[in-house]
Parts: C-alpha cells; structure tokens; sequence
C-alpha cells in the first residue's frame, strides 16, 4: 500500500498509513517533504516524534544560519 500511495504520490493516504504506524509511509512522507522543501510538513511530522524529520530540521536550520544574503 505504503509503494503504492507513494507512486500515486498520494500524500494523504500516506498520512493515514503513517498514523496507522507504518514506518515505511512515515520514511516516505520524510522524504518528500525533503524533497518539496515542505517545512510544515516537517515540522509536523517533527513535532509527532519522527526523529528523521527533527533531522532534517535541524540540518536546514543549520543551512539557513551559515548562508549570508546576496
């Protein structure tokens, strides 16, 4: 289903799978938000315990401070 879903790029049917405790859609959902720059969704997945998207987080965070404008 989790393959599946991810074809389809089916972002709310990953949800649900990944709520329903499937680690295989909450690594996908991780991914494509990393992929899509999709902070929210992130932070989202962050803030219900996926220590892979705290991660990414931080490491975008890190990004974000060592880049000066222009």
């Amino acid at each position: 289903m989790v393959e599946l879903a991810t074809e389809r790029n089916d972002l709310p049917e990953l949800r649900r799978l990944a709520d329903a405790g499937s680690a295989d859609a909450v690594d996908q959902l991780v991914e494509s938000a990393s992929e899509r720059n999709d902070l929210p969704e992130l932070r989202r997945l962050a803030a219900t315990g996926h220590a892979d998207a705290a991660d990414l987080l931080a490491e975008l965070a890190d990004e974000d401070s060592t880049q000066s404008p222009g």
